[in-house]
Formats: C-alpha cells, sequence, structure tokens
C-alpha cells in the first residue's frame, strides 16, 4: 500500500512538471498528507503538514501554494484579533513565495491585485485607510496591467478612487483618468473574449443553437463568465461616476488642460469620448477638441464624431459619408461593428429603420455574438406591425418575425438570454393566438410582410 502511493504522488509530480530534483520520501509524504486533507476539507489537520513542507522545500510542488491558499483562507475565516492578521499577512507572504518559486505559474499583475483585495477586504483588521489599499491596486496596475485582469479586483481599484474623490483626497483630474485607465482596460479584455467567443458563432445563425463539443462548450461558457463579469463592472463604473462626471463638470476641466495637452492624442480622444458620453458633443469645446484630433490624428474615431457634427447641423448626406469614412478607416473588426452598431442605432433613433437594419446587419458580420443588434432588429419590427400588412392578421403576424429575431440575441449571446426570452414572449402575446389561427384557416401559410422589413413568416401549426 505504501508503495502504491508513492508511486501515484511520483506520477503526478512528473504529469505535472513540477518535479524537484531532490524528491525525498519526507516531501512526498507531506504531500500526500496535507493534500488528502485539503481534498476532505479538513485544513486544520492539514496546516501542520504543509507548513512544514513549505518551510523545508518550497519548490518541491506548486501544490504547496495552490493547496495553502485554502488552508489560509480558512484559517483567516475561522480566526480572530492578532491571529487573524497573522494568517492575513502570511496569505499575502504565500502569493509572495509562489511568485519566487514558480513565477511562470504567478503572473505578476495578478498577484499584486490578489493580495491589494486581501488587504481592501480587511482593511478594518489591518488598520489600513483606504488610500494605503488604493497605492497597493495602483501599484499592480502600473507595474503590470496586461495580467491585472480579476473583474472584482479590477471594480474595487476603482470604487476606491471614487471614495478617495468624494473625501477630497483625489482630483476630478485623477479620478477621469483613473475611470478612461480602468474602462479601456475592461474594454480590451472584452474584446478578447468576444473575439474568442466568434470563433464558435456562425454569422448566419439559424433557428437553432450551433452544436459545439463538450470541449468548446466548456470553453464558451467560460469565455461569457468573463464577459458577463466585464460587462457588470462596466455598467457598475457608469454608475459609480455618476454625476461627478457630467457636462458641469467635464467642461471646465477640459478647458482648463486643453492647451497644455492639446498635443497629446490619448488625452484628446479620452477627451473627446467622456464627452460624447456624457452628452456634451454641443458645448463648443467638444468641436475644437475634435478639430484638434481630426488635424492631429485623423482616424475612425474623428470621423464618425464629424459624422454626428453634421447630423445635428442637419447636414444628414454629410454625416452619412464620415460614417462611411469611419467605417473604413477602422481595420479592426471588432472596432468597425461598434461604430456600425452605433450608425444603426442612429438610424433607429429617427426612425430610418431600413438603412438601420442594413448597418445592425453589417455589424453582425464583423462581431456575430454581438445579440443586441438581434434585439434591435425586433424592436424595428415590432414597432412597424401597423404599417405592415393588409389587414389586421397580417400585421400581427410581424410580430412572429419580430420573436426569432429577439431569440438569435440569446443564441449568440448568453448576457441576453433572459431578455431576449422576455421580448420573445411579449412579441408572441401580440401575434395572432391559436384560436385566431384556426378560425382564419391560416394554419401553415407563408406571409409576405410588405414595406421596409421585406420579410416572410410562416403562421404556426396548431
Amino acid at each position: 500500500m505504501r508503495l502504491y502511493r508513492l508511486i501515484i504522488i511520483l506520477s503526478f509530480l512528473f504529469v505535472s512538471l513540477n518535479v524537484s530534483s531532490q524528491i525525498n520520501e519526507d516531501d512526498i509524504n507531506s504531500l500526500s498528507i496535507f493534500s488528502e486533507y485539503v481534498k476532505a476539507k479538513n485544513y486544520d489537520a492539514a496546516y501542520q503538514p504543509w507548513m512544514e513542507l513549505r518551510e523545508r522545500n518550497p519548490k518541491f510542488n506548486s501544490a504547496i501554494f495552490v493547496y495553502g491558499e485554502r488552508i489560509l483562507k480558512h484559517m483567516i475565516k475561522n480566526s480572530a484579533g492578532d491571529q487573524k492578521v497573522d494568517y492575513i499577512n502570511d496569505l499575502v507572504k504565500l502569493w509572495d513565495e509562489k511568485r519566487n518559486n514558480f513565477p511562470k505559474k504567478t503572473p505578476l499583475g495578478d498577484v499584486m491585485a490578489k493580495s491589494a483585495q486581501l488587504l481592501y477586504d480587511y482593511m478594518s483588521e489591518l488598520n489600513m485607510t483606504k488610500s494605503d489599499v488604493y497605492n497597493k491596486f495602483d501599484s499592480a496596475f502600473i507595474t503590470d496591467s496586461k495580467t491585472f485582469n480579476n473583474p472584482k479586483n479590477l471594480y474595487t481599484y476603482f470604487k476606491l478612487i471614487v471614495m478617495l474623490y468624494d473625501e477630497q483626497l483625489k482630483s476630478a483630474e485623477e479620478l477621469f483618468t483613473k475611470y478612461d485607465e480602468i474602462s479601456e482596460k475592461v474594454e480590451r479584455e472584452i474584446k478578447n473574449y468576444t473575439n474568442k467567443v466568434n470563433k464558435f458563432v456562425s454569422e448566419d445563425i439559424s433557428e437553432s443553437q450551433v452544436e459545439l463539443s463538450q470541449k468548446d462548450e466548456r470553453k464558451v461558457k467560460s469565455y461569457n463568465s468573463f464577459l458577463k463579469a466585464y460587462d457588470q463592472i462596466s455598467k457598475g463604473m457608469q454608475i459609480d461616476l455618476g454625476d461627478r462626471a457630467n457636462c458641469v463638470n467635464l467642461i471646465p476641466l477640459y478647458e482648463k488642460n486643453y492647451e497644455e495637452k492639446k498635443n497629446d492624442g490619448i488625452w484628446l480622444q479620452r477627451a473627446l469620448n467622456r464627452l460624447f458620453n456624457k452628452e456634451c458633443v454641443d458645448s463648443e469645446l467638444f468641436v475644437k477638441i475634435l478639430q484638434q484630433k481630426n488635424t492631429l490624428e485623423p482616424d475612425a474615431s474623428t470621423s464618425y464624431y464629424l459624422g454626428i457634427i453634421k447630423d445635428k447641423e442637419g447636414k444628414s448626406a454629410e454625416a452619412l459619408a464620415y460614417y462611411n469614412q469611419a467605417i473604413d478607416l477602422e481595420n479592426d473588426g471588432y472596432e468597425k461593428a461598434k461604430i456600425l452598431f452605433r450608425i444603426a442605432t442612429k438610424f433607429k433613433k429617427d426612425g430610418l429603420f431600413s438603412r438601420a437594419r442594413s448597418y445592425y446587419v453589417k455589424a453582425l458580420r464583423f462581431n456575430p455574438s454581438m445579440g443586441k443588434c438581434y434585439l434591435a432588429i425586433a424592436d424595428m419590427y415590432s414597432k412597424s406591425a401597423k404599417n405592415c400588412g393588409s389587414d389586421n392578421f397580417t400585421q400581427r403576424a410581424v410580430y412572429w418575425l419580430a420573436s426569432k429575431e429577439a431569440l438569435k440575441a440569446g443564441r449568440v449571446d448568453s448576457k441576453l438570454k433572459k431578455a431576449a426570452n422576455q421580448s420573445s414572449r411579449n412579441y408572441l402575446a401580440k401575434a395572432p393566438q391559436k384560436s385566431e389561427i384556426f378560425s382564419s384557416g391560416r394554419e401553415g401559410e407563408i406571409i409576405r410582410v410588405g414595406c421596409w422589413i421585406g420579410r416572410s413568416v410562416k403562421v404556426p401549426k396548431l
């Protein structure tokens, strides 16, 4: 039995590629003992043999740190006073040790952010201030923002600067700059995972779910989990920022810094984005910054914003030319889809449904998991029902089209599944019901929906 256990442990070590050049029986036994205790969630019993191996041979196996984290989190949760503080500090120390002994398994930004999050969670026990903890997060972000990826950590980082701003310990400029930096980081992660999901989404989504292997299904589920978390962060940051970044506050700040920053392309772009998002495009400052950015670094973004200006001036043809120029200038598919979606939404708002749909469809070609395009098209169908049928029955048949379109959103974007299903049910409630289908005698008939929609829908069979 003892020999069998040794063989199993050695096999595990070699497969994991974590074999020490000086394997000895004591290390193997210690690893075996505390591993079994951890698997059984008997963390108190695991503590002593784990600590002995950690101190004796920390390079022996990365499980020392993986299981050690679970052990110390249990100890922290089930202790108080000075003992709790000691365990908290030891967990921070453990992450540092893992970084030293297994650097390839321990991204620097990630471990620094985890440590900062732990300090935030136990600020009162550690007698730390918000500024102390914020500086820890800031150091992690500055040192290695590439691996500072945990959604919770990013959100805590931003919440702290909002609190410090409210306590007048950070300036408005510092708050807005940090908002931009973290937002850009979140957007990069959303783009990264969206592109991964898109590999498994067909551009021509059918009424049935795309079949995936179990392996691919797990991948997509993981990607969507991250996308949902980052989406929640983005919304949470917008809520937290709130009126702190309204036109009244933004315009004087950007006016004050304009002369100093007018040759800084990043500053100009961030100012444009912030003013646009807060609906400050009617200000003279927005136009001034836009013209300067277009002179300094003309790109897809400046073309799009110039289109917005022309639209507001009532120059629709010039606006459309700028919008199309923005699309042509953007080479990245994900970014191109964002521009197309914005243009489509502008046309939808103006009641130009046919034109809006064409741009939503184009957006889906570049980002097939952009489910909100399907919801927008479904909404336009619904709004057009009374105008796109020859009689009451055919007018209400449009809602079947809207329902089918809405359901596509949930199939390509799991975040929208609940909203898509709810929208579908609402549309179906407005469509002809079974009794009406029966009395009409049109079961199974193909109805051609006219006007701008130009689609066909089949009357359901009873």
